[in-house]
């Protein structure tokens, strides 16, 4: 649950944000971008790299480099640090991935933590290919892109405080460096420059997912908090989607060793049944049916607790079959936003890039952020 607090908060720092202003440059404009955190070690490599410690002191450090958590700091190449930092001309080598901009190493609770700075122009080109395919139509990877620096420029001014603005994981969006760069991720990144969505003169929460199963879902539905430009609309686009159809099979003591472990008291699960759904289809509560009580859940936690991978969307049918729930279900996210697979289709269609955000985000347009 701590997730969808931050989440549900993160919606409302949207009342609070400052009106769009057009005086960035995105030349300068950066992000800094958690790439690991909690591993226990990093192997740091490159080409005309240059260390520094946390007192902005050169060392001397020979590469390929290990770095490890050594109590309440680092241990590297036989010294012990608060922390690191690491430019390059070109690329900083990760675990043997390529890295642009400056890394910054600190130690944290549960191991390492590497951010990466970098020009936000620069991060875009590396998530495109991770989020979707840069060889998809021309303007549905243009919407990505413009989607990726609109959440990006939401989360940075929401997270100003904190040590990195992104996660490079589902939590935020997937980022995995400059390996995975190409020409038609650069081309889209650069053909909508400074481009956002906005909603009343404000960045708004840009939320997408894979496919939404034949209707996005409003937000209200999934983070208890309504967002005027996040509703849910018809898309039928997506269901051409090689994934939208699954299924899944998972025994009953599985599911209640993992609701346990969440802290849903259940034993002996003998049935799930669907309470209730919403106008989308998605199910808004399931019954947990067990000999001696019935437990209620909100069908978007039962899905974090199982695994959002396994249990892929909220709109699903279950049945018990020869001792095994099986659960067959349509679209893969949460379903609020833009439908990734449902933008593909769209701009097969012959829609713009700004046609497709206007479709899936109500009552915004596309402006200009900041001018090269």
């Amino acid at each position: 649950m701590r997730t969808l607090k931050i989440v549900m908060g993160l919606i409302v720092l949207a009342l609070f944000l400052p009106m769009l202003s057009g005086a960035a440059n995105g030349d300068t404009e950066t992000i800094r971008v958690a790439v690991y955190k909690g591993v226990q070690s990093v192997r740091i490599n490159g080409i005309g790299l240059e260390a520094t410690s946390s007192s902005g002191s050169r060392l001397d450090l020979s590469f390929p480099l290990i770095v490890k958590r050594d109590g309440t700091g680092l241990s590297v190449g036989g010294q012990n640090l608060r922390s690191l930092k690491i430019v390059s001309p070109g690329f900083v080598q990760v675990n043997g991935k390529g890295y642009r901009g400056t890394l910054e190493i600190y130690p944290s609770e549960k191991g390492l933590l590497v951010i990466d700075e970098i020009l936000l122009e620069e991060y875009l080109v590396g998530l495109i290919n991770c989020e979707i395919s840069s060889q998809w139509p021309m303007e549905a990877v243009k919407a990505q892109a413009v989607v990726a620096r609109t959440f990006a420029l939401y989360q940075k001014q929401s997270r100003k405080n904190l040590l990195y603005h992104l996660e490079s994981t589902v939590y935020d969006q997937v980022y995995g460096g400059s390996d995975i760069e190409d020409s038609r991720a650069a081309r889209a990144v650069e053909e909508t420059h400074g481009e956002v969505v906005s909603y009343n003169g404000k960045i708004i929460q840009a939320f997408f997912h894979s496919s939404c199963g034949g209707h996005t879902e409003a937000s209200e539905n999934v983070w208890s908090l309504k967002v005027p430009y996040l509703r849910g609309v018809e898309c039928t686009y997506c269901m051409k989607t090689p994934s939208v159809l699954w299924e899944q099979s998972l025994s009953p003591q599985k599911i209640a060793s993992l609701l346990r472990a969440a802290g849903y008291r259940v034993a002996g699960l003998e049935n799930i049944l669907v309470k209730s759904r919403y106008p989308s289809g998605r199910i808004e509560y399931l019954d947990l049916v067990s000999a001696d009580r019935i437990v209620t859940i909100p069908a978007v936690a039962f899905r974090k607790i199982i695994g959002y991978g396994v249990i892929r969307s909220t709109d699903f049918e279950v049945k018990l079959i020869d001792d095994a729930f099986v659960f067959i279900g349509v679209g893969y996210g949460h379903g609020v936003g833009l439908c990734q697979w449902g933008a593909k289709q769209r701009a097969e269609e012959g829609f713009s890039y700004r046609e497709i955000l206007s479709y899936y985000y109500p009552g915004t347009r596309v402006v200009i952020y900041y001018d090269e």
